[in-house]
């Protein structure tokens, strides 16, 4: 049973075809997530779905009779109601009769049998249980509070529980985790899971597209791909798919060129024949000089050197009125440190992160920085930027030419068009940017300051999967110290080698292992065994040791930090190594390469060893 057809639409803004010709359908039952890069329309595309916005040419069809409801990436409220007037302000009449019928339960005002009768006369008993159980899951307790009193993801939850209290048959989401709490993410991709709607979405998190999507519609230079099945599958088919077509192109290549010859060269007078080769030979021209392979973004920054000294903390405590931040917390970073930082919303993620950075001032307790530090934060609040201000405009104001590896430098242009901002962009409005071009930006700027200590509050919002694979290969080599707060639980599992978990009381854990660990022994006495994989669809084991109660707390961190360290450390003996075997590098490179050399197998000899005393003991 087809729910909603698609057929044939299009839309252009201004100059601009964000899209044309595109058509697909979606049945009962059915789950699916549309993926492309940012700024190709999948916003759009949903908001024609929607019906807030109208193709050009096309049409949107629904099957009659079926309920539709729109969870947009910035929901809309009206800001002088209360939480249970916004909750309850629907045209579904069941849901509002459970509604009238709480509020009587609460207030006593108004006539509780007719409402009882009412609920009856529905069979809403059910509905009831249901609409209590998802306020009670999404967290929603004070429903006296003002709306315009809300945190972003407060908001976010209750823009949820609006879509979801009706219980639709079609249910069409745009980035739904976006300003979740783990926890809350979790428990939306076990409801999806479970619950019999239709779904169509669009979202980054790929352990959603992984665990609840049966379906992959793909867009990909303007024409529809559809995979029958989850992430995974749509990974191994869209490689098959890209192969194929670059096979296809080489061929037409081979054949241009003979064709190309023939066509040097053949006669003025032309037959029938010769002019149907030639029309061929076009179209064989076409295909030749199709590029198959995807522009890519290019991040080679340089980074200034770290000192032995990187960021120390002192029994820091914050708190806002009765409510605790942290209390008495003291940490030493160390280089390469990559953590990661998790907690309930509200639970002051990222405060803690500012008053690392000191751009706020703790109650008590100090943070001191070494000297060769250079913090660069990614807000989660965005770009901020000036009316009317260009594209290339925000990258000057740093830089027109940036520094790269090796003492290159390229301008402001060269990095935008680096970024995926071809030419025609660098003149655009940033206002007029799609929500994830406007964060690539903002990326791209805090990496051209060459910091050497990265600080990242929810950098994988509105972002698309291509650039967050662009973005963890890139922070899998960064060599400077990393900190991250993010909703994302692929990323994170891909890129900490150790939580830091605020339970919004004050207290601070430090877990020595990545998300998915976390949740299998966070909670827990149990050790975390050898050999243990996260549940992270990855292909290699996070946690490749046995943390023994043998360890101290400080040995079993240190344990778990020491096999990446030397992970790296060999990975730069083997660059240098490839350097001294295939380049000529001039005396005064020489040199320092071979100092670096000898430094980098005196750590590797002396971490080995301190991790071959703590494996001894663990085992």
């Amino acid at each position: 049973m087809n729910y909603l057809s698609v057929e044939d639409i299009s839309k252009r803004f201004g100059d601009r075809q964000i899209f044309e010709g595109l058509s697909f359908g979606l049945a009962k039952g059915e789950k699916m997530a549309m993926v492309a890069k940012n700024g190709t329309g999948k916003t759009t595309m949903l908001n024609i779905l929607a019906g807030l916005d109208v193709p050009d040419t096309g049409k949107v069809v629904f099957r009659n009779g079926i309920k539709i409801r729109y969870l947009s990436q910035n929901p809309t409220f009206n800001m002088t109601q209360t939480v249970w007037e916004s909750v309850f302000d629907t045209d579904d009449p069941i849901v509002r009769v459970i509604g009238n019928y709480e509020r009587c339960l609460k207030t006593g005002e108004g006539d509780i049998q007719k409402l009882l009768d009412k609920i009856e006369e529905n069979h809403a008993w059910d509905v009831e249980a249901r609409i209590e159980s998802i306020l009670t899951q999404l967290k929603i307790a004070d429903f006296d509070q003002k709306v315009s009193s809300l945190s972003g993801g407060q908001l976010k939850r209750l823009s949820l529980a609006k879509v979801l209290l009706e219980e639709p048959d079609l249910l069409i989401l745009d980035e739904p985790t976006n300003h979740l709490d783990l926890e809350m993410i979790e428990w939306l991709e076990q409801y999806l899971q479970n619950d019999a709607f239709s779904l169509l979405m669009v979202t980054h998190d790929r352990y959603f597209l992984e665990r609840v999507c049966n379906t992959i519609l793909e867009l990909d230079d303007h024409v529809l791909f559809s995979y029958k099945g989850n992430y995974s599958y749509y990974l191994e088919k869209r490689e098959e798919r890209k192969q194929i077509e670059q096979a296809s192109i080489d061929k037409a290549k081979n054949l241009y060129r003979k064709e190309l010859e023939w066509m040097r060269r053949q006669p003025k007078a032309r037959t029938t024949k010769s002019k149907a080769r030639i029309s061929t030979f076009y179209d064989v021209e076409s295909r030749a000089k199709k590029r198959s392979d995807e522009k890519k973004m290019e991040l080679e920054i340089a980074m200034e050197r770290l000192g032995s000294k990187i960021l120390e903390i002192y029994k820091l405590s914050k708190s806002f009125g009765d409510k605790k931040i942290i209390e008495g917390f003291s940490y030493k970073f160390v280089r390469g440190e990559r953590v990661g930082i998790i907690g309930p919303n509200g639970a002051g993620k990222s405060t803690l992160l500012k008053l690392f950075t000191e751009e706020l001032e703790p109650d008590s307790g100090k943070v001191v920085l070494g000297e060769t530090v250079l913090f660069s934060h990614y807000r989660q609040d965005g770009l901020k930027f000036k009316p009317n201000q260009r594209v290339i405009e925000a990258v000057k104001e740093i830089a027109e030419f940036i520094p790269l590896n090796k003492g290159k430098k390229i301008s402001a242009s060269q990095l935008l068009e680096r970024f995926l901002f071809p030419k025609h962009m660098h003149y655009n409005q940033i206002e007029k940017l799609s929500g994830g071009e406007q964060r690539r930006l903002h990326l791209l700027k805090v990496l051209i300051k060459n910091p050497n200590f990265l600080i990242l509050d929810e950098p994988t919002n509105d972002l698309d999967i291509v650039t967050l694979n662009v973005l963890e290969n890139f922070l899998d080599d960064f060599p400077g110290c990393l900190i991250i707060v993010s909703h994302d639980r692929y990323f994170m599992d891909k890129l900490v080698d150790h939580l830091f978990v605020l339970d919004g009381e004050g207290n601070l854990k430090d877990f020595p292992g990545n998300y998915s660990l976390w949740r299998d022994y966070g909670d827990t006495d149990t050790p975390i065994p050898q050999g243990k994989k996260s549940s992270a669809e990855t292909t290699e084991p996070v946690v490749k040791n046995d943390y023994s109660e043998r360890l101290s707390y400080n040995e079993k961190r240190e344990y778990g930090l020491l096999e990446s360290d030397i992970e790296k450390l060999e990975k730069r003996k083997a660059e240098i190594e490839n350097i001294f075997a295939t380049e000529n590098p001039e005396a005064e490179e020489l040199q320092k390469l071979s100092d670096e050399l000898g430094k980098v197998l005196s750590d590797i000899e002396t971490k080995g060893e301190r991790w071959l005393e703590l494996s001894e003991r663990a085992n």
